[in-house]
């Protein structure tokens, strides 16, 4: 069932007109259905590029145990490969990581400490990052400590989110690599760059919101391609409607598919919705609340303004590398 649903959505977005913005073909999209510490290492070394200088490992740490973050289990093996420090910052919405202190309780509670050294980016303020798309602000508040780091593996988990439909690599390095000063100037698409106002109703509605991760993202993407560089990789299990940053979160109810990477992020998200929306319902593994999130809150627009604003393409290739070895660096 799974490899067909990989050759429609693949044949599907080879149809797809090509991009101007980006100048070239489709983009590649490893994947394999394998979850595990040794295939997440491989799936990165397939993407062929040597971190170099200080990496940055951008993850989510989850509101709670009960969360679906990534675990240290999985993550260790990758983050201790690239001599990576996890990176994170406070959140805007008052919990268990709205404060540094109470973050970096969160963060050992969880075990991350175990694997890395963990920094809370906005711990001594934000630093400013120009967009490309200033539609709704110029410039990004992003957590000040980023400034440190040379190269970053934007690791996240994909699943449903409560505000933007769901949660990939673009709102990973968007909302997540904001300060909560800067999620709250995202959050409203501009109109107040304070954290105690992130769920004012934005500038242009939902889309003026699912527009500025979008640029967001490409400010962090252009940072790094200023410097040593940055990959993508999305794990998609514990396929909950509910985003990591929920403590309670409702069970999943689709089973789980597999790890994807790329080079290109837009191309990365876009080939996992395709796969949650091309991927059938079936008792015990149904799909359709996923779906219903997602679209109830508009979230592949997110994904068709990245496109637009030129951070990177719709159009991929997906291979399947599972159970092949990446070659050696």
């Amino acid at each position: 069932m799974l490899r067909r649903v990989l050759s429609i959505a693949a044949i599907c977005l080879a149809m797809m007109p090509a991009v101007a913005q980006t100048g070239s073909g489709p983009a590649k999209v490893y994947f394999t259905s394998e979850i595990t510490p040794d295939a997440l290492l491989d799936m990165f070394r397939t993407l062929g590029v040597k971190p170099e200088g200080k990496v940055a490992v951008k993850i989510s740490t989850g509101e709670s145990e009960k969360s679906n973050h990534l675990r240290p289990e999985l993550i260790g093996k990758l983050v201790k490969d690239v001599n990576g420090t996890i990176v994170e910052c406070n959140t805007a919405y008052r919990g268990n990581r709205s404060d540094t202190e109470a973050h970096r309780r969160a963060i050992e509670q969880r075990g991350y400490g175990k694997i890395a050294v963990v920094d809370i980016m906005d711990a001594d303020g934000d630093m400013k990052l120009p967009m490309r798309d200033s539609t709704y602000f110029a410039d990004n508040l992003v957590g000040a400590h980023l400034a440190d780091y040379d190269f970053m593996v934007n690791l996240a988990h994909f699943k449903g989110h409560a505000m933007g439909g769901f949660g990939g690599v673009l709102k990973n390095q968007s909302i997540g690599v904001a300060s909560a000063d800067g999620k709250g100037l995202i959050h409203t698409a501009g109109r107040f760059a304070e954290a105690s106002k992130a769920f004012e109703r934005p500038a242009n509605g939902q889309d003026g919101f699912l527009e500025s991760m979008a640029g967001a993202a490409q400010s962090v993407h252009d940072y790094f391609k200023g410097k040593k560089g940055i990959v993508y990789i999305n794990v998609m299990n514990n396929l909950s409607v509910d985003c990591d940053c929920d403590g309670n979160p409702h069970a999943p109810e689709m089973k789980d598919i597999g790890i994807l990477a790329s080079l290109d992020p837009v191309a990365l998200d876009k080939a996992c919705l395709d796969l949650v929306f091309n991927h059938g319902s079936t008792e015990g593994d149904n799909s359709e609340p996923l779906i219903e999130r997602i679209n109830s809150r508009h979230g592949t627009h997110t994904v068709d303004y990245a496109e637009k604003i030129g951070l990177g393409t719709r159009k991929y290739e997906l291979i399947d590398v599972t159970g092949k070895k990446p070659a050696a660096r």
